[in-house]
């Protein structure tokens, strides 16, 4: 063990190193392309100003292109001359522009939104020749107006349900909220929300999911090849973004369902430089129950209900802020006259996010991120003099700075870090008869830190071959203040041992390599191949006989080790018919400890 724990540090010390060598050398390397001029600027939705993600901007004359990151920014740098710089995106118009590169030129441009035709509806949202071009592979991205566009379940559009069409995506069935990736569990899934983790994205005991799509803009899932600046997870991630509000004009939205009514409001406070959304829903099936309820069950009621908020300023090109927030909560209650009882069951999600967007020059972005989540459960029950008390949750504070640097047409280089501090209240109970109190333990808390290093460069060598490679570090570490009880061989304590707060339990840290391929054969032919290492620090203790939200979160501890994953991935990718139809097939490997 101490060998093994000496070897760890030290290919830990040498992957970092490695990385600070690397990176030194591709911004010496890069500095050769100073003779070179760079077009950069934000593709935004003309009828509302909200930044567009994954548009292509693509220059035919080079037959090279790039996409827009998560907030509408692009970067190309590209020899001295005349082009004809064209952008699209699934759902709008095509823009073409004449220009003439002689200097570094920034441009923001507007798309507007085209008509759709037909009634046909296609799980789908990349642009036309994506799946083919893009080095990324078991990822889809959908635009929310694709997912509108699916059937809904009773009147509501419900984004974990479309996301459970596309395939090797399993769900856990009716009546649970979780879904299966590639022979993952349900706690292997990262969710996000504007960068805040979600622990529990099901309403209604998994019929309904949180996220209220009239407040949502994009989401993206990535089921293998998982890029460095995510970890944490083993087998996928579903990466939501919250709409950033109208900022041309007041704009009124709502439905109503046959369980669940919603509105959304947003509009402009400054025009073209601030912007605001507020969208809330809520169920009233605790209304239509009531007429069906006995005499001496009145008081039972079920209803769920969410707010989404968000405000964005922009102090500039350069500068903008990001502020949102999400609050949800079910409540269940039971009472039954005749035999005295009553309980009453609370749960829930609760995020913040808080963003800063930098522009160092064309060629850096800077995205900085705090984020706050909470999930938590709580059980109250009552029988005459009898009070019972449970409550179960995690809750996280997060900061984190995100970079890319595009040095040239042929690189996109992302660096960054990330940490987490977790809380776990696995449970906590109380009890009482009168007045009396029963001893129900102390309450056992976990706390950790959780920290990540990564790097990765996506390096378009020719016109054939794009390769993306990186590494991801982490470290995990259980803190105080925490009290461990030794016990003996016949359960009895034998020995206490009281850490303080802040000092250190036991650390893991691990190395996360990743790696991308595609060959393109054509343009209308590739092939893809991907290998991802992840750890997953935190554990879900499942109750599989509930359909009740009602699973603990715990930490890796001494005696809880991290979970681990390797995936080996190959896909052949076809589009036909100039890209009407396309088609892909992946064969992957994953082997889990």
């Amino acid at each position: 063990m101490k060998l093994f724990f000496k070897y760890n540090i030290i290919n830990l010390s040498f992957v970092i190193k490695s990385l600070v060598i690397i990176f030194i050398c591709t911004f010496c390397i890069y500095s050769g392309y100073s003779q070179k001029h760079t077009i950069s600027g934000y593709i935004r939705e003309k009828r509302s100003g909200e930044d567009l993600l994954g548009a292509n901007v693509y220059v035919k004359e080079l037959s090279k292109g790039t996409t827009t990151n998560n907030y509408g920014f692009f970067s190309l740098t590209l020899p001295k001359g005349e082009y004809n710089l064209m952008v699209s995106y699934l759902g709008y118009k095509d823009y073409t522009k004449n220009i003439i590169l002689d200097k570094d030129i920034k441009i923001n441009i507007q798309l507007f939104e085209d008509a759709i035709i037909g009634d046909e509806v296609v799980v789908m949202g990349e642009r036309t020749n994506k799946n083919v071009e893009s080095i990324e592979m078991s990822t889809f991205k959908l635009p929310i107006e694709k997912i509108k566009s699916i059937p809904a379940f009773m009147g509501e559009v419900d984004i974990m349900k479309t996301i459970q069409l596309l395939p090797g995506v399993s769900s856990g069935g009716e009546g649970n909220g979780g879904f299966y990736i590639r022979g993952g569990g349900p706690d292997q899934n990262l969710i996000l929300l504007d960068d805040a983790v979600v622990y529990n994205a099901g309403h209604l005991f998994g019929f309904f999911s949180v996220f209220n799509a009239d407040a949502v803009k994009d989401v993206n899932l990535i089921k293998g090849g998982m890029p460095a600046q995510y970890g944490g997870r083993l087998s996928s991630v579903v990466d939501v973004t919250m709409k950033e509000g109208n900022n041309q004009k007041t704009q009124v939205d709502g439905g109503i369902g046959v369980i669940a009514s919603r509105l959304t409001i947003q509009g402009p406070i400054i025009k073209d430089t601030c912007s605001y959304i507020i969208s809330a829903r809520r169920t009233y099936i605790d209304v239509l129950m009531k007429p069906f309820i006995k005499s001496n069950l009145k008081g039972t009621s079920y209803y769920f209900y969410d707010v989404n908020t968000k405000i964005n300023y922009r102090f500039s090109d350069k500068d903008r802020l990001f502020l949102s927030g999400y609050f949800g909560r079910d409540v269940f209650s039971y009472k039954n006259k005749k035999d005295g009882f009553s309980m009453r069951f609370p749960w829930g999600n609760a995020t913040t996010s808080l963003r800063w967007n930098h522009l160092f020059n064309d060629k850096l972005f800077l995205n900085s991120t705090f984020t706050f989540s909470d999930y938590h459960f709580e059980f109250q029950g009552e029988m005459s003099d009898f009070e019972f008390k449970m409550y179960s949750g995690v809750r996280d504070i997060s900061i984190k700075n995100d970079f890319t640097y595009i040095p040239n047409v042929l690189h996109t280089v992302k660096f960054g870090a990330n940490y987490i501090y977790h809380i776990f209240t696995p449970s906590s109970a109380t009890a009482r008869i009168g007045n009396t109190d029963f001893n129900t333990g102390k309450t056992i808390k976990y706390y950790a830190n959780d920290i990540a290093l990564y790097v990765a460069d996506e390096y378009d060598i020719n016109e054939y071959i794009k390769l993306s490679a990186g590494v991801r570090v982490t470290m995990f570490q259980q803190i105080g203040p925490f009290t461990r009880y030794v016990i003996d061989e016949f359960g009895k304590n034998k020995d206490t041992i009281t850490y303080k707060a802040g000092q250190v339990l036991v650390t893991y840290k691990h190395a996360e390599p990743r790696a991308s391929i595609r060959f393109a054969i054509n343009k209308s032919n590739s092939i893809k191949a991907s290998y991802t290492q992840n750890y997953q620090y935190i554990q879900l203790a499942s109750m599989s006989a509930s359909t009740l939200p009602t699973d603990l979160w715990m930490p890796s501890t001494q005696n809880i080790k991290p979970q681990f994953a390797t995936q080996y991935a190959i896909g052949f990718f076809k589009n036909f018919k100039k890209d009407i139809f396309e088609t892909s097939v992946e064969l992957y490997y994953k082997d889990m400890k």
